[in-house]
């Protein structure tokens, strides 16, 4: 599990969006990120707090955040998720778990009786300096929107 704190400084990354777009955490300086991070596209957990997330966009926008998600999934998989769905917000493919691991949310999981490496499902909201303002361990998938607002 992840050992960042609010306070401390988000980790620093650049990434390639799922259409070739290059930007990084300094693009979202001045405003609020959510920057979530979930297992795979596609799977009923994941795909409930997308659409929650995608559910709620705009009443998220008008109180000045922007959302990011990340996953070990490709691009391929991004872009059809997004589709399918309708995402108005980035996917980052995080295929070498760079960014997974500096936030702390890539580690060993017991699922099923067998331990294999994966993503912590969990949530930050960074503030508009790049510090980490909440972390949210147990995210609710259906209702994370509103999880996220009931703190501010």
């Amino acid at each position: 599990m992840t050992y960042l704190k609010p306070g401390d400084n988000a980790p620093g990354f650049s990434f390639e969006n799922q259409e070739g777009k290059i930007s990084s955490l300094e693009n979202f300086k001045g405003k609020k990120l959510i920057l979530y991070f979930y297992p795979k596209d596609n799977t009923s957990g994941c795909t409930a707090e997308a659409c929650n997330l995608r559910d709620n966009f705009q009443i998220l926008k008008d109180k000045d955040f922007e959302i990011i998600g990340v996953s070990p999934d490709n691009e391929k998989s991004h872009l059809n998720f997004i589709s399918k769905h309708e995402l108005p917000f980035e996917l980052i493919s995080d295929i070498d778990h760079k960014i997974l691991k500096d936030y702390g949310v890539w580690g060993e999981k017991k699922m099923f009786g067998k331990v294999k490496e994966g993503v912590f499902r969990t949530t930050f909201v960074i503030d508009e300096t790049g510090k980490i303002e909440k972390v949210f361990k147990k995210v609710q998938t259906k209702d994370h929107a509103q999880q996220i607002l009931n703190e501010y």
